[in-house]
């Protein structure tokens, strides 16, 4: 209850303050309230859909590398019934130890994918969309399905567009260029064990190599530099990749998992074929298989094909052979390693990615 007199109360403030234009709000600033049912779609639609069709929606994206699985054994049953059938002969022991490092071919790719970031990722997860984008990879070429996997998973995670795009490059940049470095380092520690004179292209192979390079640059900047659309993104990524670059080699934890594990990768890649080779009796050495695979996928490990299969198994066998490995058996070790590397994997690796998109982890 007020204590003053009711003569003396002061009049009303409208009449002594003049009344302020309330802006309209428009419909679009209004927050939509998601309710907490509300299932969402790993991307955005233009339009909206019905709660019955996103459901049916999310169980295909589901059920979808699961089907392209199966469409790619039945389009290609030939290749597993080959190579498990040359297997058959194989020693059990060597095979257990190139499952073993085939194993730790994802925990190489989860080390570079980690060193990378400066953020800290969740090992197990991390670990299982680089064994779900291993599937991935082997649908789409140039490495875009595990691209795509890992990128969800990152915005998953809480990462900005940009620097997530800008990891990826950092990812496919370190890859090439440590392996680039093993092999230099083989080349230097034993050049005459190797036979280096029966595989060295000549000029004109050399010419057509450069030109093909120079030509994907230029046509890269042409693009970057003539479309506007194109050139933000990529200006954005490249200001975010030199950032995440200062920033991550000024910490040791991530300069080791980044250049150690793209190292280690085709090492390890190459240790499986070895191992698979000893099965099948090939007398070549670790050096000399090792050697091989990282000057093949070098030479053709650009070739656009879904995981690498078909150029750089073709160039492998080729090496293989120049160093003094009968033909038939180097092109069975290398049947062996797409077995223990693509197909074994594939159906395990393609239920992981289903449970992650389940789980709306990607």
């Amino acid at each position: 209850m007020s204590l003053l007199p009711v003569d003396d109360a002061p009049g009303p403030l409208t009449s002594a303050i003049p009344a302020l234009p309330v802006p309209a709000v428009p419909a679009m600033a209004t927050p939509a309230v998601v309710s907490p049912g509300r299932l969402q779609l790993p991307f955005r639609l233009p339009f909206r859909l019905p709660p019955t069709a996103r459901l049916a929606l999310r169980r295909t994206l589901v059920l979808l590398p699961v089907l392209l699985l199966g469409i790619w054994a039945a389009v290609d049953w030939r290749t597993v019934y080959d190579g498990t059938a040359r297997l058959g002969s194989a020693d059990p022991g060597w095979m257990l130890a190139a499952l073993f490092f085939t194993c730790l071919t994802w925990l190489s790719a989860a080390c570079v994918r980690q060193g990378a970031l400066p953020e800290r990722l969740p090992t197990g997860l991390l670990i299982a969309s680089q064994f779900a984008a291993g599937a991935a990879n082997h649908v789409l070429p140039a490495s875009l399905g595990a691209h795509a996997v890992t990128l969800r998973f990152l915005r998953g995670r809480g990462i900005p567009l940009a620097r997530a795009t800008a990891s990826l490059a950092l990812y496919s940049l370190v890859r090439p260029i440590a392996k680039t470095l093993v092999l230099l380092t083989f080349l230097l520690v034993s050049p005459e064990l190797l036979h280096l004179d029966e595989l060295v292209p000549d000029t004109r192979t050399l010419i057509l190599v450069a030109g093909g390079a120079s030509a994907g640059l230029a046509t890269t900047l042409v693009l970057v530099t003539a479309v506007p659309p194109l050139r933000r993104p990529v200006l954005a990524g490249a200001r975010a990749a030199l950032t995440d670059v200062r920033l991550l080699h000024t910490r040791p934890s991530r300069v080791l998992a980044l250049w150690g594990g793209a190292a280690a990768a085709p090492v390890l890649q190459a240790t499986v074929i070895y191992c698979v080779g000893a099965a099948l009796g090939l007398t070549l050495s670790w050096a000399q298989v090792t050697f091989a695979f990282l000057a093949a996928s070098t030479a053709v490990g650009a070739v656009p094909a879904p995981g690498g299969i078909g150029p750089v198994d073709a160039a492998t066998v080729f090496t293989l052979a120049a160093l003094g490995a009968p033909v038939e058996l180097a092109a069975t070790a290398i049947v062996g390693y797409r077995v223990l590397t693509v197909w074994l994997p594939l159906l395990p690796g393609a239920l992981v990615l289903s449970a992650l998109v389940q789980r709306k982890v990607l």
